[in-house]
């Protein structure tokens, strides 16, 4: 594929994201119009502001995503749950949960399995995206034995990282992953996220996407990508403008 055909599969599958620690109204409010006009799968935003993206993004069909239990990964059960039910109620259409890797790591399953059990329980008929931290796993043997677990769970996506640890997605494990989601036989997608920001790297998670899961199977509704700066370099290549820096702010 050349970049301008990278780009025109890609911008469909973006969750256009801020979770910047500073993150505003304004600043979602700008996020929605950006991502209304460039037609992406959604916008990834902190719970505070789903009501306002909702409002905003009604009938452009542009999807609202929001994130719970994150980044940390340690908040209890009861809150998640909380936060999640709040997060529906406020209208999203998807609930990004971060898998609780600490305890996981630590033998705690059960406290694990309890936090993706409430918001699956919560989230009925909207989409739970469960982001395993892979970046902050020990090894291969660990990114599947998670994916799997998400799986187990009822996720409807597994997504690679929070974008908040100095390891986000990378080309390794988004194959244990996707390997993880072919062999479990269910209809569960992939999303790559935190630090995803040339054609390039878009090209990347494609092929193996392609590779791994067949041609054709890369939809809205079986892969993101999860990024704030993709957009614009998939936006320079479809003009065939050059790419902007990747390491700009």
């Amino acid at each position: 594929m050349d970049d301008a055909a990278v780009a025109r599969r890609s911008i469909g599958l973006l969750d256009l994201t801020d979770l910047a620690a500073d993150a505003d109204a304004a600043g979602a409010a700008a996020l929605c119009d950006r991502a209304a006009t460039a037609a992406v799968a959604a916008v990834c935003v902190w719970p505070a502001f789903v009501e306002q993206c909702a409002t905003r993004l009604a009938g452009t069909g542009v999807l609202v995503a929001t994130v719970v239990n994150f980044p940390a990964g340690t908040d209890p059960a009861d809150r998640v749950a909380a936060v999640t039910a709040s997060a529906l109620a406020a209208g999203a259409d998807e609930i990004d949960v971060v898998l609780p890797y600490p305890a996981w790591l630590g033998g705690d399953t059960e406290a694990a399995v309890d936090v993706l059990t409430v918001v699956r329980q919560e989230a009925v008929g909207r989409t739970m995206k469960v982001i395993i931290e892979s970046g902050a796993l020990p090894g291969p043997s660990s990114i599947d034995r998670a994916a799997l677990l998400a799986i187990e769970c009822g996720a409807d996506f597994v997504k690679t990282s929070t974008g908040k640890t100095p390891i986000s997605a990378t080309p390794e494990a988004a194959e244990l992953i996707l390997e993880a989601i072919s062999v479990s036989g269910r209809p569960v997608g992939f999303k790559a996220s935190g630090g995803i920001r040339t054609v390039g790297d878009a090209r990347t998670y494609l092929e193996l996407a392609d590779a791994i899961m067949g041609d054709g199977w890369a939809t809205p509704a079986t892969f993101r990508f999860g990024a704030s700066s993709l957009l614009d370099a998939l936006e320079s290549a479809l003009a065939g403008a050059p790419p902007p820096d990747p390491d700009r702010p």
